[in-house]
């Protein structure tokens, strides 16, 4: 395994996710909830890519210390924590979006 390539493609996915939950939190904001349900799915994939990385490497490490753990190392997984918190609260931010959304158009 390349280690610094296996990083930096963590932190690529990592920002991927990040990125198509922000842009669906703006597409929500402007009401297009098709737009923004198609960017949280491409969020999900993106994360589920990084962390299929991230289980690869603990696996290589087998907790014994294997894997060095540097500076790079940590801020991939500093990205992959803030993209999986961005995740979880763009779907509720979206949620809470659509339901005031639906309140106004029932009045």
């Amino acid at each position: 395994m390349d280690l610094e390539s296996t990083v930096m493609e963590l932190i690529i996915y990592a920002g991927e996710s990040r990125s198509n939950s922000m842009e669906a939190l703006r597409a929500a904001r402007q009401g297009d909830w098709e737009k923004a349900d198609e960017l949280l799915v491409a969020a999900t994939d993106a994360a589920r890519q990084a962390h299929h990385i991230q289980t690869q490497l603990i696996g290589a490490d087998e907790g014994c210390g294997k894997i060095p753990v540097n500076l790079i190392m940590v801020h991939a997984q500093d990205h992959l924590m803030n993209a999986m918190l961005c995740q979880e609260l763009a779907v509720e931010i979206i949620k809470l979006r659509r339901e005031v959304a639906e309140l106004k158009n029932a009045h």
